[in-house]
Protein backbone atom coordinates (compact mmCIF):
# COMPACT_ATOMS: atom_id res chain seq x y z
CA UNK A 1 0.00 0.00 0.00
CA UNK A 2 3.07 2.31 0.86
CA UNK A 3 3.99 2.06 -2.82
CA UNK A 4 0.48 3.02 -4.32
CA UNK A 5 0.03 5.61 -2.05
CA UNK A 6 3.29 7.41 -3.21
CA UNK A 7 2.56 6.85 -6.25
CA UNK A 8 -0.22 8.98 -6.08
CA UNK A 9 1.31 11.38 -3.93
CA UNK A 10 3.77 12.07 -7.12
CA UNK A 11 1.15 12.36 -9.40
CA UNK A 12 -0.54 15.04 -7.95
CA UNK A 13 2.06 16.95 -7.69
CA UNK A 14 3.03 16.33 -11.58
CA UNK A 15 1.56 18.27 -14.20
CA UNK A 16 4.15 17.19 -16.92
CA UNK A 17 2.29 14.40 -18.62
CA UNK A 18 5.75 12.49 -19.83
CA UNK A 19 6.71 12.80 -15.97
CA UNK A 20 3.18 11.03 -14.71
CA UNK A 21 4.19 8.36 -17.74
CA UNK A 22 7.09 7.61 -16.29
CA UNK A 23 5.61 7.49 -12.60
CA UNK A 24 3.04 4.53 -13.60
CA UNK A 25 5.15 2.77 -15.89
CA UNK A 26 8.13 2.75 -13.05
CA UNK A 27 5.56 1.24 -10.17
CA UNK A 28 4.09 -1.33 -12.71
CA UNK A 29 8.10 -2.97 -13.36
CA UNK A 30 8.93 -2.69 -9.76
CA UNK A 31 5.63 -3.71 -8.21
CA UNK A 32 4.50 -7.41 -8.33
CA UNK A 33 0.98 -9.25 -9.48
CA UNK A 34 -1.73 -8.41 -8.07
CA UNK A 35 -0.67 -4.89 -6.63
CA UNK A 36 -0.10 -3.17 -10.09
CA UNK A 37 -3.62 -4.79 -11.83
CA UNK A 38 -5.29 -3.38 -8.58
CA UNK A 39 -3.46 0.12 -9.19
CA UNK A 40 -4.47 -0.20 -12.85
CA UNK A 41 -7.95 -0.98 -12.08
CA UNK A 42 -7.97 2.10 -9.90
CA UNK A 43 -6.17 4.70 -12.02
CA UNK A 44 -8.37 3.52 -15.25
CA UNK A 45 -11.92 3.82 -13.27
CA UNK A 46 -12.72 -0.15 -13.36
CA UNK A 47 -12.45 -0.41 -9.43
CA UNK A 48 -15.53 -0.65 -8.18
CA UNK A 49 -16.34 -0.94 -4.12
CA UNK A 50 -19.64 -0.26 -3.22
CA UNK A 51 -19.73 -1.00 0.35
CA UNK A 52 -17.52 2.07 0.71
CA UNK A 53 -19.71 5.44 0.94
CA UNK A 54 -18.89 8.69 2.33
CA UNK A 55 -21.15 8.69 4.62
CA UNK A 56 -19.79 5.48 6.07
CA UNK A 57 -16.49 7.50 6.00
CA UNK A 58 -18.31 10.95 7.65
CA UNK A 59 -19.73 8.99 10.81
CA UNK A 60 -16.30 7.19 11.13
CA UNK A 61 -14.39 10.47 11.16
CA UNK A 62 -16.81 12.08 13.37
CA UNK A 63 -16.85 9.51 16.14
CA UNK A 64 -13.30 10.09 16.82
CA UNK A 65 -12.60 14.09 16.18
CA UNK A 66 -15.01 17.01 16.90
CA UNK A 67 -17.81 16.48 14.02
CA UNK A 68 -17.44 20.51 13.76
CA UNK A 69 -13.68 21.04 13.83
CA UNK A 70 -13.62 17.93 11.16
CA UNK A 71 -16.19 20.01 8.83
CA UNK A 72 -14.42 23.52 9.30
CA UNK A 73 -11.12 21.44 8.28
CA UNK A 74 -13.17 19.89 5.58
CA UNK A 75 -14.35 23.32 4.33
CA UNK A 76 -10.87 24.73 4.32
CA UNK A 77 -8.79 21.42 2.49
CA UNK A 78 -11.40 20.75 -0.09
CA UNK A 79 -10.97 16.90 -0.24
CA UNK A 80 -12.96 14.23 2.18
CA UNK A 81 -9.63 12.02 1.96
CA UNK A 82 -6.94 14.39 2.27
CA UNK A 83 -8.78 16.07 5.30
CA UNK A 84 -9.42 12.38 7.12
CA UNK A 85 -6.25 10.98 6.22
CA UNK A 86 -4.68 13.80 8.01
CA UNK A 87 -7.58 14.17 11.04
CA UNK A 88 -7.38 10.94 11.59
CA UNK A 89 -6.51 10.10 15.31
CA UNK A 90 -4.05 7.24 16.11
CA UNK A 91 -5.20 4.97 18.50
CA UNK A 92 -5.12 4.82 22.29
CA UNK A 93 -3.47 1.26 22.30
CA UNK A 94 -1.11 0.68 18.77
CA UNK A 95 -2.45 -2.68 17.33
CA UNK A 96 -0.81 -5.80 17.75
CA UNK A 97 -1.61 -8.08 15.52
CA UNK A 98 -0.86 -8.09 12.17
CA UNK A 99 -2.63 -7.40 9.19
CA UNK A 100 -1.56 -7.74 5.29
CA UNK A 101 -1.70 -3.95 3.77
CA UNK A 102 -0.06 -4.79 0.11
CA UNK A 103 -2.78 -3.40 -2.25
CA UNK A 104 -4.10 -6.53 -3.15
CA UNK A 105 -5.00 -7.72 0.05
CA UNK A 106 -6.52 -3.98 1.21
CA UNK A 107 -8.56 -4.38 -2.36
CA UNK A 108 -9.52 -7.88 -1.61
CA UNK A 109 -10.87 -7.29 1.78
CA UNK A 110 -12.79 -4.05 0.37
CA UNK A 111 -14.31 -5.95 -2.33
CA UNK A 112 -15.85 -8.76 0.43
CA UNK A 113 -17.24 -6.14 2.66
CA UNK A 114 -20.82 -5.84 3.29
CA UNK A 115 -22.44 -2.25 4.68
CA UNK A 116 -22.20 -3.58 7.90
CA UNK A 117 -18.65 -4.68 8.02
CA UNK A 118 -17.27 -1.43 6.72
CA UNK A 119 -16.35 0.82 9.27
CA UNK A 120 -15.14 -1.92 11.49
CA UNK A 121 -12.48 -2.76 8.64
CA UNK A 122 -11.85 0.50 7.36
CA UNK A 123 -10.88 1.45 11.28
CA UNK A 124 -8.50 -1.47 11.39
CA UNK A 125 -7.24 -0.54 8.52
CA UNK A 126 -6.55 3.48 8.85
CA UNK A 127 -5.27 2.47 12.59
CA UNK A 128 -2.23 0.90 11.13
CA UNK A 129 -1.54 3.36 8.54
CA UNK A 130 0.57 6.30 7.69
CA UNK A 131 -1.14 9.63 6.45
CA UNK A 132 -0.68 9.23 2.67
CA UNK A 133 -1.87 5.56 2.61
CA UNK A 134 -4.71 6.71 4.71
CA UNK A 135 -5.70 9.03 2.12
CA UNK A 136 -5.23 6.27 -0.89
CA UNK A 137 -7.27 4.03 0.89
CA UNK A 138 -10.02 6.26 0.83
CA UNK A 139 -9.35 7.50 -2.99
CA UNK A 140 -9.55 3.57 -3.32
CA UNK A 141 -12.84 3.47 -1.68
CA UNK A 142 -14.43 6.46 -2.56
CA UNK A 143 -13.70 5.41 -6.29
CA UNK A 144 -12.37 8.87 -7.51
CA UNK A 145 -8.41 9.03 -7.31
CA UNK A 146 -8.71 12.47 -9.45
CA UNK A 147 -4.99 12.84 -9.67
CA UNK A 148 -4.84 13.87 -13.43
CA UNK A 149 -4.58 10.27 -15.12
CA UNK A 150 -6.97 9.33 -17.71
CA UNK A 151 -7.61 5.85 -18.23
CA UNK A 152 -5.60 6.55 -21.50
CA UNK A 153 -3.13 7.64 -19.85
CA UNK A 154 -2.21 4.92 -17.43
CA UNK A 155 -2.65 2.47 -20.09
CA UNK A 156 -0.25 4.42 -22.35
CA UNK A 157 2.23 4.31 -19.37
CA UNK A 158 1.58 0.51 -19.41
CA UNK A 159 2.05 -0.07 -23.22
CA UNK A 160 5.77 2.53 -22.66
CA UNK A 161 6.35 0.49 -19.62
CA UNK A 162 6.52 -3.03 -21.30
CA UNK A 163 7.10 -2.03 -24.94
CA UNK A 164 3.83 -3.05 -26.24
CA UNK A 165 1.07 -0.56 -28.46
CA UNK A 166 -1.29 1.08 -26.88
CA UNK A 167 -4.06 -0.09 -29.28
CA UNK A 168 -3.47 -3.42 -28.54
CA UNK A 169 -3.60 -2.70 -24.72
CA UNK A 170 -7.11 -0.88 -25.29
CA UNK A 171 -8.23 -3.50 -27.92
CA UNK A 172 -8.02 -6.30 -25.09
CA UNK A 173 -8.51 -4.48 -21.91
CA UNK A 174 -12.25 -4.53 -21.69
CA UNK A 175 -12.29 -8.56 -22.03
CA UNK A 176 -10.00 -9.31 -19.13
CA UNK A 177 -11.14 -8.79 -15.21
CA UNK A 178 -8.42 -6.86 -12.82
CA UNK A 179 -6.22 -7.28 -11.74
CA UNK A 180 -5.10 -8.27 -15.43
CA UNK A 181 -2.89 -11.64 -14.84
CA UNK A 182 -3.44 -12.06 -18.29
CA UNK A 183 -2.21 -8.69 -19.63
CA UNK A 184 0.82 -8.54 -17.51
CA UNK A 185 1.84 -12.35 -18.25
CA UNK A 186 1.58 -11.08 -21.94
CA UNK A 187 3.76 -7.97 -21.33
CA UNK A 188 6.55 -9.85 -19.29
CA UNK A 189 7.01 -12.72 -22.04
CA UNK A 190 5.15 -15.49 -20.19
CA UNK A 191 2.29 -15.32 -22.15
CA UNK A 192 0.59 -15.27 -25.43
CA UNK A 193 -1.11 -12.24 -26.46
CA UNK A 194 -4.53 -11.72 -25.39
CA UNK A 195 -7.27 -11.63 -28.00
CA UNK A 196 -10.96 -10.39 -28.31
CA UNK A 197 -12.32 -13.30 -30.31
CA UNK A 198 -16.27 -13.64 -28.65
CA UNK A 199 -16.22 -10.95 -26.45
CA UNK A 200 -17.62 -7.24 -27.06
CA UNK A 201 -14.77 -5.55 -26.18
CA UNK A 202 -14.08 -1.74 -27.28
CA UNK A 203 -11.87 -0.88 -29.82
CA UNK A 204 -10.47 2.89 -29.53
CA UNK A 205 -12.23 5.81 -30.90
CA UNK A 206 -10.90 7.83 -34.04
CA UNK A 207 -11.13 11.36 -32.98
CA UNK A 208 -10.85 14.78 -34.75
CA UNK A 209 -8.86 18.30 -34.29
CA UNK A 210 -10.29 21.16 -34.28
CA UNK A 211 -11.03 23.16 -37.82
CA UNK A 212 -9.60 26.45 -35.79
CA UNK A 213 -9.06 29.01 -39.14
CA UNK A 214 -7.89 26.03 -41.82
CA UNK A 215 -10.08 25.73 -44.54
CA UNK A 216 -9.73 22.34 -46.82
CA UNK A 217 -11.34 21.43 -49.87
CA UNK A 218 -14.75 19.54 -49.96
CA UNK A 219 -13.20 17.61 -52.73
CA UNK A 220 -11.19 15.84 -50.34
CA UNK A 221 -13.16 15.76 -47.55
CA UNK A 222 -16.71 15.03 -46.45
CA UNK A 223 -18.66 16.90 -44.23
CA UNK A 224 -21.82 15.67 -41.79
CA UNK A 225 -23.17 17.20 -38.86
CA UNK A 226 -21.56 17.22 -35.11
CA UNK A 227 -24.57 15.62 -33.34
CA UNK A 228 -25.06 17.01 -29.37
CA UNK A 229 -25.17 13.71 -27.48
CA UNK A 230 -22.57 11.41 -26.33
CA UNK A 231 -20.23 9.42 -28.70
CA UNK A 232 -21.24 5.35 -27.92
CA UNK A 233 -19.43 2.04 -29.81
CA UNK A 234 -21.67 -0.55 -30.48
CA UNK A 235 -20.29 -4.17 -30.68
CA UNK A 236 -22.11 -7.31 -30.99
CA UNK A 237 -20.03 -10.64 -30.84
CA UNK A 238 -20.86 -13.67 -29.62
CA UNK A 239 -24.44 -13.05 -28.97
CA UNK A 240 -24.17 -9.95 -26.44
CA UNK A 241 -23.67 -6.64 -26.97
CA UNK A 242 -22.56 -3.86 -24.99
CA UNK A 243 -22.01 0.02 -25.61
CA UNK A 244 -19.35 1.65 -24.82
CA UNK A 245 -18.40 5.41 -24.04
CA UNK A 246 -15.48 7.53 -26.01
CA UNK A 247 -13.29 6.68 -23.03
CA UNK A 248 -14.20 3.01 -23.29
CA UNK A 249 -17.05 3.02 -20.23
CA UNK A 250 -19.63 0.24 -20.15
CA UNK A 251 -23.09 1.97 -20.86
CA UNK A 252 -24.99 -0.97 -21.52
CA UNK A 253 -27.16 -0.65 -18.40
CA UNK A 254 -27.97 2.91 -18.82
CA UNK A 255 -29.04 2.17 -22.39
CA UNK A 256 -30.40 -1.23 -22.54
CA UNK A 257 -33.57 -0.55 -24.82
CA UNK A 258 -30.46 0.19 -27.74
CA UNK A 259 -28.23 -2.43 -26.66
CA UNK A 260 -31.57 -4.65 -27.19
CA UNK A 261 -32.31 -3.71 -30.55
CA UNK A 262 -28.59 -3.73 -31.75
CA UNK A 263 -28.82 -7.28 -33.22
CA UNK A 264 -25.96 -7.63 -36.08
CA UNK A 265 -22.94 -8.93 -35.49
CA UNK A 266 -20.38 -5.58 -35.98
CA UNK A 267 -18.99 -2.49 -34.15
CA UNK A 268 -20.53 0.57 -34.87
CA UNK A 269 -19.62 3.97 -34.35
CA UNK A 270 -22.04 6.87 -33.46
CA UNK A 271 -23.54 9.33 -31.41
CA UNK A 272 -25.91 8.58 -28.75
CA UNK A 273 -28.86 10.82 -28.64
CA UNK A 274 -32.81 11.04 -27.54
CA UNK A 275 -35.49 11.51 -29.44
CA UNK A 276 -37.45 14.90 -29.40
CA UNK A 277 -40.92 15.52 -28.65
CA UNK A 278 -41.52 17.41 -31.79
CA UNK A 279 -41.52 15.22 -34.52
CA UNK A 280 -40.41 11.46 -34.36
CA UNK A 281 -36.90 10.27 -34.99
CA UNK A 282 -35.90 13.87 -34.35
CA UNK A 283 -32.99 14.25 -32.06
CA UNK A 284 -34.13 16.60 -28.17
CA UNK A 285 -31.18 18.31 -26.86
CA UNK A 286 -28.38 17.29 -24.48
CA UNK A 287 -30.62 18.12 -21.56
CA UNK A 288 -33.09 15.21 -21.99
CA UNK A 289 -29.93 12.96 -22.75
CA UNK A 290 -28.61 13.71 -19.37
CA UNK A 291 -31.71 12.09 -18.13
CA UNK A 292 -30.44 8.68 -18.52
CA UNK A 293 -26.79 9.33 -17.78
CA UNK A 294 -25.14 7.31 -15.58
CA UNK A 295 -28.14 5.37 -14.20
CA UNK A 296 -27.72 1.71 -13.82
CA UNK A 297 -31.66 0.46 -13.53
CA UNK A 298 -33.66 2.38 -15.86
CA UNK A 299 -37.31 2.76 -15.51
CA UNK A 300 -40.07 1.59 -17.51
CA UNK A 301 -41.17 5.32 -16.76
CA UNK A 302 -37.89 6.59 -17.95
CA UNK A 303 -38.09 4.62 -20.96
CA UNK A 304 -40.82 5.80 -22.24
CA UNK A 305 -40.40 9.41 -21.80
CA UNK A 306 -36.59 9.49 -23.04
CA UNK A 307 -36.95 7.05 -25.83
CA UNK A 308 -32.49 6.62 -26.71
CA UNK A 309 -31.59 5.80 -30.30
CA UNK A 310 -28.09 6.14 -32.29
CA UNK A 311 -27.21 8.10 -35.26
CA UNK A 312 -24.38 6.19 -36.82
CA UNK A 313 -21.09 7.26 -38.11
CA UNK A 314 -18.95 4.81 -39.28
CA UNK A 315 -18.43 1.00 -39.52
CA UNK A 316 -15.11 -0.65 -37.47
CA UNK A 317 -16.11 -3.66 -37.80
CA UNK A 318 -18.75 -6.10 -40.11
CA UNK A 319 -19.20 -9.54 -39.05
CA UNK A 320 -15.40 -10.80 -37.97
CA UNK A 321 -14.50 -8.63 -41.06
CA UNK A 322 -12.33 -5.45 -39.70
CA UNK A 323 -12.74 -2.15 -42.08
CA UNK A 324 -11.04 0.21 -40.26
CA UNK A 325 -8.12 0.27 -42.67
CA UNK A 326 -10.40 1.33 -45.33
CA UNK A 327 -11.02 4.51 -46.77
CA UNK A 328 -13.81 6.44 -45.46
CA UNK A 329 -15.79 6.29 -48.44
CA UNK A 330 -15.24 2.19 -48.49
CA UNK A 331 -16.35 2.19 -44.97
CA UNK A 332 -19.31 4.76 -45.49
CA UNK A 333 -20.90 2.80 -48.11
CA UNK A 334 -20.34 -0.56 -46.02
CA UNK A 335 -22.47 1.48 -43.48
CA UNK A 336 -24.91 2.51 -45.81
CA UNK A 337 -25.47 -1.15 -46.92
CA UNK A 338 -25.52 -1.94 -43.18
CA UNK A 339 -28.15 0.54 -41.59
CA UNK A 340 -31.10 -1.33 -43.04
CA UNK A 341 -30.78 -4.24 -41.45
CA UNK A 342 -31.07 -2.63 -38.22
CA UNK A 343 -34.10 -1.37 -35.95
CA UNK A 344 -35.49 2.10 -37.72
CA UNK A 345 -36.58 2.97 -34.15
CA UNK A 346 -33.31 2.65 -32.55
CA UNK A 347 -31.04 3.34 -35.09
CA UNK A 348 -30.66 6.13 -38.32
CA UNK A 349 -27.49 7.56 -40.73
CA UNK A 350 -26.36 10.12 -40.04
CA UNK A 351 -26.13 12.60 -43.54
CA UNK A 352 -23.79 13.79 -45.44
CA UNK A 353 -23.91 17.88 -45.80
CA UNK A 354 -24.26 18.64 -49.26
CA UNK A 355 -22.54 21.83 -50.50
CA UNK A 356 -20.97 23.14 -53.42
CA UNK A 357 -17.84 24.54 -51.82
CA UNK A 358 -16.20 25.78 -48.06
CA UNK A 359 -18.61 28.90 -48.61
CA UNK A 360 -21.40 27.30 -49.07
CA UNK A 361 -20.87 24.74 -46.19
CA UNK A 362 -19.70 27.79 -43.86
CA UNK A 363 -23.30 29.89 -44.55
CA UNK A 364 -25.28 25.92 -43.98
CA UNK A 365 -23.01 25.82 -40.41
CA UNK A 366 -23.93 29.57 -39.44
CA UNK A 367 -27.46 28.95 -40.26
CA UNK A 368 -27.90 25.51 -37.84
CA UNK A 369 -29.64 25.93 -34.83
CA UNK A 370 -31.03 23.07 -33.72
CA UNK A 371 -30.56 21.85 -30.29
CA UNK A 372 -28.47 18.79 -31.05
CA UNK A 373 -26.32 20.17 -33.35
CA UNK A 374 -23.02 21.17 -31.97
CA UNK A 375 -20.70 22.10 -35.39
CA UNK A 376 -19.86 20.22 -38.56
CA UNK A 377 -17.53 16.99 -38.83
CA UNK A 378 -15.13 17.38 -42.01
CA UNK A 379 -13.24 13.74 -42.55
CA UNK A 380 -11.01 12.99 -45.28
CA UNK A 381 -12.50 10.65 -47.87
CA UNK A 382 -9.13 8.51 -48.14
CA UNK A 383 -8.72 8.15 -44.36
CA UNK A 384 -8.40 4.71 -42.42
CA UNK A 385 -10.25 4.69 -39.09
CA UNK A 386 -7.06 5.19 -36.84
CA UNK A 387 -6.98 5.44 -32.67
CA UNK A 388 -6.59 8.71 -31.29
CA UNK A 389 -6.46 12.21 -33.23
CA UNK A 390 -4.23 11.99 -36.50
CA UNK A 391 -3.33 15.26 -38.18
CA UNK A 392 -5.32 16.35 -41.38
CA UNK A 393 -7.44 13.17 -41.11
CA UNK A 394 -10.74 14.02 -39.33
CA UNK A 395 -11.60 18.13 -38.06
CA UNK A 396 -14.13 19.24 -35.80
CA UNK A 397 -16.18 22.66 -36.48
CA UNK A 398 -18.01 23.65 -33.76
CA UNK A 399 -20.55 26.49 -34.33
CA UNK A 400 -19.89 29.52 -32.54
CA UNK A 401 -20.72 29.71 -29.08
CA UNK A 402 -23.63 32.13 -27.54
CA UNK A 403 -22.45 34.46 -24.71
CA UNK A 404 -24.64 36.44 -21.90
CA UNK A 405 -24.08 39.04 -19.16
CA UNK A 406 -24.97 37.19 -16.05
CA UNK A 407 -24.22 38.17 -12.45
CA UNK A 408 -22.36 36.18 -10.15
CA UNK A 409 -24.26 34.76 -7.19
CA UNK A 410 -22.65 32.15 -5.22
CA UNK A 411 -18.99 30.66 -4.82
CA UNK A 412 -17.64 27.24 -3.64
CA UNK A 413 -13.70 26.26 -3.32
CA UNK A 414 -12.56 23.74 -5.88
CA UNK A 415 -10.91 20.34 -5.31
CA UNK A 416 -7.16 19.14 -5.74
CA UNK A 417 -5.21 22.11 -6.47
CA UNK A 418 -8.14 24.82 -6.39
CA UNK A 419 -9.05 23.53 -2.93
CA UNK A 420 -7.46 27.16 -1.52
CA UNK A 421 -9.37 28.77 -4.03
CA UNK A 422 -13.05 29.43 -4.67
CA UNK A 423 -13.18 28.82 -8.17
CA UNK A 424 -16.42 27.48 -8.67
CA UNK A 425 -18.91 29.87 -9.52
CA UNK A 426 -22.98 30.27 -10.27
CA UNK A 427 -24.39 33.05 -12.11
CA UNK A 428 -27.76 34.46 -12.81
CA UNK A 429 -29.64 36.66 -14.77
CA UNK A 430 -32.54 39.01 -14.24
CA UNK A 431 -36.66 38.53 -14.64
CA UNK A 432 -39.04 41.21 -15.72
CA UNK A 433 -39.73 41.73 -11.50
CA UNK A 434 -36.11 42.19 -10.81
CA UNK A 435 -35.29 38.79 -9.08
CA UNK A 436 -32.23 37.44 -9.95
CA UNK A 437 -32.57 33.43 -10.63
CA UNK A 438 -29.23 31.29 -11.31
CA UNK A 439 -29.30 30.05 -14.92
CA UNK A 440 -25.35 27.95 -14.50
CA UNK A 441 -22.52 27.46 -13.06
CA UNK A 442 -18.77 27.42 -14.63
CA UNK A 443 -15.67 27.02 -13.56
CA UNK A 444 -13.42 27.23 -16.48
CA UNK A 445 -12.96 29.71 -18.67
CA UNK A 446 -10.05 32.26 -17.11
CA UNK A 447 -6.80 32.46 -16.22
CA UNK A 448 -4.63 31.04 -12.88
CA UNK A 449 -4.39 35.55 -12.47
CA UNK A 450 -8.18 35.95 -13.32
CA UNK A 451 -8.86 33.20 -10.66
CA UNK A 452 -6.58 35.07 -7.92
CA UNK A 453 -8.75 37.98 -8.66
CA UNK A 454 -12.36 36.42 -8.78
CA UNK A 455 -11.10 34.42 -5.18
CA UNK A 456 -10.08 37.79 -3.92
CA UNK A 457 -13.84 39.67 -5.26
CA UNK A 458 -15.70 36.51 -3.54
CA UNK A 459 -13.43 36.75 -0.02
CA UNK A 460 -14.34 40.41 0.20
CA UNK A 461 -17.76 40.54 -1.13
CA UNK A 462 -19.52 37.85 1.21
CA UNK A 463 -22.79 38.20 2.35
CA UNK A 464 -23.90 34.91 3.62
CA UNK A 465 -22.17 31.16 4.41
CA UNK A 466 -24.17 28.45 3.41
CA UNK A 467 -21.55 25.53 4.27
CA UNK A 468 -18.55 25.73 1.68
CA UNK A 469 -20.72 27.81 -0.22
CA UNK A 470 -20.03 32.16 -0.52
CA UNK A 471 -23.00 34.20 -1.50
CA UNK A 472 -21.74 37.77 -2.26
CA UNK A 473 -22.52 41.02 -3.54
CA UNK A 474 -25.20 41.22 -6.73
CA UNK A 475 -22.07 43.58 -8.15
CA UNK A 476 -19.91 41.56 -10.21
CA UNK A 477 -20.91 40.53 -14.28
CA UNK A 478 -19.47 38.20 -15.67
CA UNK A 479 -19.53 36.90 -19.56
CA UNK A 480 -20.92 33.44 -19.84
CA UNK A 481 -20.07 31.29 -23.33
CA UNK A 482 -22.03 28.47 -23.71
CA UNK A 483 -22.75 26.30 -26.63
CA UNK A 484 -26.58 26.37 -26.12
CA UNK A 485 -29.19 26.86 -23.69
CA UNK A 486 -32.12 24.64 -23.41
CA UNK A 487 -35.51 24.52 -21.17
CA UNK A 488 -35.17 22.72 -17.87
CA UNK A 489 -38.26 21.37 -14.96
CA UNK A 490 -34.98 21.28 -12.29
CA UNK A 491 -33.77 24.63 -12.24
CA UNK A 492 -36.07 27.84 -10.76
CA UNK A 493 -35.16 29.55 -13.78
CA UNK A 494 -36.57 27.55 -16.29
CA UNK A 495 -32.76 27.39 -17.99
CA UNK A 496 -29.94 25.14 -18.49
CA UNK A 497 -27.15 25.42 -20.09
CA UNK A 498 -24.43 23.17 -22.27
CA UNK A 499 -20.51 23.42 -21.45
CA UNK A 500 -20.83 27.14 -19.90
CA UNK A 501 -17.51 29.05 -19.28
CA UNK A 502 -16.53 32.25 -18.22
CA UNK A 503 -15.32 34.27 -21.56
CA UNK A 504 -14.79 37.61 -19.72
CA UNK A 505 -15.03 39.64 -16.47
CA UNK A 506 -17.10 42.32 -16.83
CA UNK A 507 -15.75 45.12 -14.08
CA UNK A 508 -16.63 47.78 -16.68
CA UNK A 509 -20.78 47.11 -16.70
CA UNK A 510 -23.23 47.45 -13.99
CA UNK A 511 -24.74 44.25 -12.38
CA UNK A 512 -28.31 46.11 -13.36
CA UNK A 513 -27.63 45.90 -17.02
CA UNK A 514 -26.90 42.14 -17.14
CA UNK A 515 -29.04 40.05 -19.62
CA UNK A 516 -32.57 38.96 -18.39
CA UNK A 517 -34.15 35.68 -18.31
CA UNK A 518 -36.61 36.45 -21.30
CA UNK A 519 -33.31 36.86 -23.55
CA UNK A 520 -31.83 33.56 -22.72
CA UNK A 521 -35.08 32.13 -23.89
CA UNK A 522 -35.18 33.56 -27.15
CA UNK A 523 -31.53 31.55 -27.50
CA UNK A 524 -33.53 28.22 -26.93
CA UNK A 525 -33.14 26.34 -30.44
Amino acid sequence: MRAFASLLDALIYTRSRNAKLKLIADYLVATPDPDRGWAMAALTGDLDLPAVKPAIVRAMVEERVDPVLFRLSRDYVGDTAETVSLLWPEPPVAPTDAIDLSLGAVVGALMRLGRADAPATLAAFMDRMTPPERFALLKLAGGGLRVGVSARLAKTALAQAFALDVDAVEEVWHGIRAPYAELFDWAEGRGEQPTPANTPVFRPFMLAHPLEDARVDLADYAAEWKWDGIRVQLVRTGGETRLYSRTGDDVTRSFPDVAAAFDAEGVLDGELLVKGEAQRGEAASFNALQQRLGRKTVSAKMLADYPAFVRLYDILLEGAEDLRGAAWTERRARLEAFVPRLDPDRFDLSQVIEAADFDALEAIRAGARDAAIEGVMLKRRDSPYVAGRRAGLWYKWKRDPLTADCVLMYAQRGSGKRSSYYSDYTFGCWTEDGELLPVGKAYSGFTDEELKWLDRFVRNSTVQRFGPVREVEKALVLEVAFDSIHESKRHKSGLAMRFPRIARIRRDKPASEADRIDTLKRMIA
